[in-house]
């Protein structure tokens, strides 16, 4: 038996490596087909500009949670930053030292693609998958469509939080079924939950309540869920941190925290679950490209559908219990899916659509592996051909107008089927699940290959030093006003507008300091003030907006802002250049950008930095300041009492003490933070300092989380070692000779039902069945 041990482990072993070179090679066969199609999209104009910005102020000896000088995007408490995810720290400290960034989001993707296969293998083991059909599922959910197409191409937080996510289901099965230990659950649920995107902390918590359930259904025993519930508390607990922010700041965003609505958009009918297993469909439902989508969002893999003829369901039965768990989450998230369209943060609910893959592959993998069979291969392969046909129905019903590439499509997956199962009848299992996941790679690039051009990029360029050598040298703060949607697909390279104009966090790149910046969780009323979107994107009235007086104070948002530049992009206003510049100002030449940009800068010079950030004082006369990102220091003097205006937007978490005593915070605007300071105050020292919200809370429980690991894991110990004690030697007895045959000694590996079931005539086991996990009674249990 020690043997037998040693061999499983071998077979894990190898077959976790083929999983892996099964991923790589996937991933190559997209590059082929389209070199940038995992710098695309978001990953160009959000995440990986952010992690240059980190990366510089981390080597700086900064923690950026707060820019002030990006305004409404410059909260990175409450943005995607990942700030308190220590794996996604170390990708912003070397993504500094990388010059081609499209290149080293690929890598970084790449690898994250490897730790997701993997962590898929390892569920389908912990449910007692057989290791050539996990691995199956391990390559083929990276390449899922809406994984692929969408979290793998663009979100990348939604991609590495799945990549944690299903380690930390695989880790909490093991650990509920008493084959492994409280902390890997613990690590890989913080890291899921940190990464700062809602998706995953939230799906984490669908899918643990799935499997609580279904550990008890299983085992009918509370105590493995309840320690399994613990530690997922404990990790909740530590992970809060990342959230709190967001939650109580949510009411001066554009997000909110609270609004439940259908609007249908983007939301997946269930209907589309028919389309899973056709590469070529285009499912039907509202996004940003109408009703039919240019995309196979809804595709899972090419042999989950048609393999469900080939599962032997009456033994499968027996194991109904067993998965229950993955089972139940399966059904949650189809009916996310569905809608609503916004539940508070969470909107779009097709971003659910990977976890559906996730759950439906482990299920029918699993099954395959467990209770696969060929045999009666006529009628199950009329069942598997009636399946395709309903794929081939969907989806031409979905799009009519694709007919001839769908019919092409489902007698490839056809034919690929009836190879595998011949080789499962001619070469055993490990051939059949070989040649399906070897299917996956040309299946990618065939996918990827028809979606080109992709309409997600904003074919941003890739390398840095490139970008610093074509933009114009703008030091101090900047205020862009441009909309994006006017730059010409043809005008999108360094020659062009992106040689003159930065949009989304590009300018991070550049590691120049912009008004704005990519935030999907921009401050409302400073948007509000320029006009001013997500991607920095602002309206034709931006310009009369920025240099109108503010009633309050009576000066103009550029000297509240305290900013130094303005940048007209001529697109949208064509006629400025030639008109007076505002009071105070003058027009600059940029030789080599004068068709794309008209540039304002002040008379006098810049003024960011003159006076820390005071940006407006009444009644107040400022002495020497000190600054940081979160702080603001100023010797004052107020004999009648006044105000002090500062260049720092009103996010919640500014106090304000006066030698000490704390004075009310107000805003001007609804956005420029203002302290009033009381009279008679002569030489005193005001201090504006700025936490996240709730990070005392966060930090509390973040300490109680880990000191509640560590009592599980005292816990664990002393199970172990009670397990593990050899039991006391039985009293002599006198020795009684046997009647009948001896029995055989017990098998140290056997199962309980193994040893006490009553004994049988001996029969000859049935033939093996190549394609199932195992042959005879053994095969069978679940």
């Amino acid at each position: 038996m020690a043997d037998g041990r040693a061999e499983n482990r071998r077979d894990v072993f190898r077959w976790g490596l083929v999983c892996a070179a099964g991923v790589v090679a996937a991933y190559l066969a997209v590059l082929l087909a389209n070199s940038r199609h995992f710098y695309t999209d978001d990953t160009e104009s959000q995440y990986v500009p952010l992690w240059v910005m980190t990366g510089r102020a981390l080597r700086e000896g900064r923690f950026p949670v707060l820019g002030p000088e990006n305004w409404l995007a410059g909260n990175y408490a409450i943005e995607e930053t990942g700030l308190l995810n220590p794996p996604q720290l170390l990708i912003d400290l070397l993504a500094v030292s990388v010059d081609d960034l499209a290149l080293y989001a690929t890598l970084v993707k790449l690898l994250f693609a490897v730790v997701l296969g993997l962590g898929v293998y390892r569920v389908c083991l912990a449910y007692g998958g057989r290791p050539a059909w996990s691995a199956v599922a391990g390559v083929a959910f990276p390449c899922s469509g809406f994984l692929l197409f969408f979290d793998a191409a663009s979100w990348m937080t939604a991609f590495t939080g799945t990549a944690w996510l299903v380690h930390a289901w695989g880790s909490g099965v093991r650990y509920a079924r008493g084959r492994g230990g409280p902390v890997p659950v613990f690590v890989f649920l913080y890291l899921t939950i940190s990464v700062q995107y809602v998706f995953p902390a939230v799906e984490a918590a669908v899918l643990f309540a799935a499997v609580f359930l279904g550990e008890f259904v299983y085992r009918r025993q509370w105590a493995p869920v309840v320690r399994l519930a613990l530690v997922a508390g404990c990790a909740a607990a530590a992970g809060l941190a990342t959230y709190l922010p967001s939650l109580l700041t949510a009411d001066v965003t554009w997000r909110g925290a609270s609004e439940i609505r259908n609007d249908q958009f983007l939301a997946v009918p269930w209907s589309e679950s028919l389309n899973a297993s056709l590469p070529s469909t285009l499912p039907a439902f509202t996004s940003w490209w109408g009703y039919v989508q240019p995309l196979p969002m809804v595709y899972i893999a090419w042999f989950l559908i048609p393999a469900l003829a080939f599962v032997d369901w009456k033994r499968a039965a027996g194991a109904a219990r067993e998965l229950s768990g993955p089972a139940l989450f399966a059904v949650l998230t189809l009916l996310w899916t569905a809608g609503p369209g916004t539940m508070g943060p969470l909107r779009w609910p097709a971003r659910v659509l990977p976890m559906v893959a996730l759950a439906l592959l482990v299920l029918v993998c699993v099954l395959l592996g467990r209770f696969g069979t060929i045999a009666g291969t006529r009628r199950r392969g009329i069942a598997a051909a009636v399946l395709v046909v309903l794929l081939l129905a969907r989806s031409a019903a979905a799009a009519p107008e694709k007919v001839l590439g769908h019919l092409l499509a489902a007698a490839g997956v056809g034919a690929l089927g009836a190879v595998v199962v011949w080789l499962g009848r001619t070469r055993g299992r490990a051939a059949a699940c070989l040649l399906t996941l070897a299917a996956v790679a040309p299946i990618a690039y065939l996918q990827v290959h028809a979606a080109q051009p992709t309409p997600m990029s904003w074919n941003l360029p890739t390398k840095r030093s490139e970008m610093k050598a074509a933009f114009p040298d703008f030091p101090g703060t900047t205020l862009q006003l441009g909309d994006r949607a006017l730059i010409a697909p043809g005008e999108r390279t360094l020659d062009g507008a992106y040689g003159s104009l930065a949009f989304g966090n590009y300018a991070k790149n550049l590691e120049a300091d912009y008004v704005g910046g990519y935030t999907p969780n921009g401050h409302f009323h400073f948007g509000h003030l320029l006009c001013m979107r997500w991607d920095v994107s602002v309206c034709p009235d931006a310009y009369r907006r920025a240099f109108a007086p503010e009633p309050e104070t009576g000066r103009p948002l550029v000297d509240l802002m305290l900013v130094d530049r303005v940048v007209l992009q001529r697109a949208l206003f064509p006629g400025a250049r030639e008109q007076p510049a505002p009071a105070g100002w003058k027009w600059v030449d940029r030789p080599g950008h004068e068709q794309y940009i008209a540039v304002l800068e002040r008379e006098t010079g810049p003024v960011s930095g003159r006076s820390g950030r005071v940006a407006h004082t009444q009644g107040v006369t400022v002495g020497a300041t000190a600054e940081s990102d979160t702080t603001s220091r100023a010797r004052i003097d107020s004999p009648a009492g006044g105000r002090i205006v500062f260049a720092r937007l009103g996010w919640p978490g500014y106090r304000a003490h006066l030698d000490g005593r704390q004075l009310p915070i107000d805003v001007v605007a609804n956005s420029f933070v203002a302290v009033d300071i009381p009279p008679g105050t002569r030489g005193g020292e005001l201090e504006l300092t700025w936490r996240p919200p709730g990070w005392k809370i966060g930090a509390a429980l973040a300490a109680a989380g880990l000191l509640g690991l560590a009592g599980l894991v005292i816990d664990h110990r002393r199970g172990r070692r009670r397990h593990t004690r050899p039991p006391a030697a039985p009293p002599a007895r006198p020795a009684v000779l046997p009647v009948g045959p001896a029995a055989p000694p017990a098998d140290p590996m056997a199962s309980p039902d193994d040893l006490t079931a009553p004994p049988a005539e001996p029969v000859a086991p049935p033939p093996a069945d190549p394609v199932a996990g195992g042959s005879g009674p053994v095969a069978a249990r679940p």
